[in-house]
């Protein structure tokens, strides 16, 4: 899963990226992406390997991306780099200012920063399907094709995103290779100082935020830069002394999983324990696919535990004895936390 974080000049975007990665990327950096792996915390695959003692233990990973600020802090919108830059990414994250910055004329105003981000990206969108429909009308394309794009127009017109048009009327199995700016999932990051860390979201970017269809969290890349610096024993303290229940990471990455609809199942054995992150509703031969394209080939059955059960039962052996370990067909869509055995044959 790649995110993109992206924002105005002072809006502390590359502090934020350099707290999450671990990084340390110097503010105004030039036109480069600069990128971040990150592990996904995972509870249940710490019991796992605790359980199996496997040679390696793989996490699922976010990659982060830092967008360089090439549209400035004055709005004046975004660059044909940056816009392919922005595209790349599987969810986009707008990191606007809550906080005072000498170096920047006037006082923060978070609401204008998101208003002016997402008038751009609907401009730019809008701009790239007026131009599809020109050309599709003098080729004489597809009739259905030139009405989804006629609806995704009149959608933009309405101000609205793309990411508002449900599943069902619009088949984006065909677009990914337009990248809309505005079909991105979209969180907004208000970054405020330490004193305000706990604060609640401002009411002007929460009333915002259902109308984009966006999700927003608050943090302090100040406070975040501190607790990376921390063992982990002083962090809880240092973050209940704050009034904060869990990292700026964490919540970013609950977030962002659930922006993008994803879960995890696993596989164990003493050679590894991994999780694999998959859209909900993935069917078990999909699934296997991720693992590797031979066993969605010949995929033949999936053995399935679900963590829980597992767990309680203590081994996979345990499982089958009292009835937990399903056998499931090409169709069975995979639940969370589901632990799974592929049998193929190719």
């Amino acid at each position: 899963m790649r995110i993109g974080l992206v924002g105005f000049a002072g809006s502390g975007k590359t502090t934020v990226f350099n707290t999450l990665t671990g990084l340390n990327v110097p503010i105004g950096f030039g036109g480069e992406v600069h990128l971040g792996t990150v592990k996904v915390p995972d509870a249940r695959i710490d019991t796992l390997s605790a359980m199996f003692s496997p040679k390696k233990t793989t996490f699922a990973e976010i990659i982060f991306s830092d967008i360089p600020g090439e549209h400035g802090a004055e709005h004046k919108g975004l660059s044909g780099k940056a816009l392919q830059q922005i595209r790349d990414q599987d969810v986009l994250c707008l990191v606007v200012r809550d906080f005072a910055n000498p170096a920047l004329d006037g006082a923060a105003s978070p609401a204008t920063d998101l208003d002016a981000f997402v008038t751009e990206c609907l401009f730019a969108d809008l701009a790239m399907i007026e131009r599809w429909l020109e050309r599709a009308r003098r080729e004489k394309k597809d009739a259905l094709e030139i009405a989804a794009f006629e609806m995704m127009k009149a959608t933009l017109e309405a101000e609205k995103p793309l990411r508002s048009i449900p599943p069902s009327q619009l088949d984006r199995s065909k677009l990914t290779s337009y990248g809309f700016l505005t079909d991105r999932p979209l969180l907004v990051a208000v970054n405020r100082s330490e004193s305000h860390a706990a604060d609640p979201m401002p009411t002007e970017i929460t009333a915002r935020l259902g109308p984009l269809f966006a999700a927003g969290m608050v943090l302090s890349a100040s406070v975040e830069a501190e607790i990376a610096s921390m063992d982990a024993a002083d962090q809880k303290a240092f973050l209940d002394d704050l009034g904060l229940t869990e990292s700026a990471l964490t919540r970013f990455i609950r977030t962002a999983y659930g922006l993008l609809d994803l879960i995890s199942f696993f596989t164990v054995g003493t050679d590894e324990v991994r999780a694999w992150p998959i859209l909900r509703g993935t069917k078990a031969k999909q699934a296997a696919g991720k693992i590797h394209s031979d066993l969605e080939r010949g995929f033949i059955r999936a053995e399935v535990i679900p963590y829980e059960h597992f767990i309680a039962c203590g081994s996979e052996h345990a499982a089958r004895d009292t009835g937990h370990l399903k056998v499931e067909g090409k169709d069975y869509v995979v639940q969370d936390g589901d632990i799974m055995h592929i049998r193929f044959n190719v």
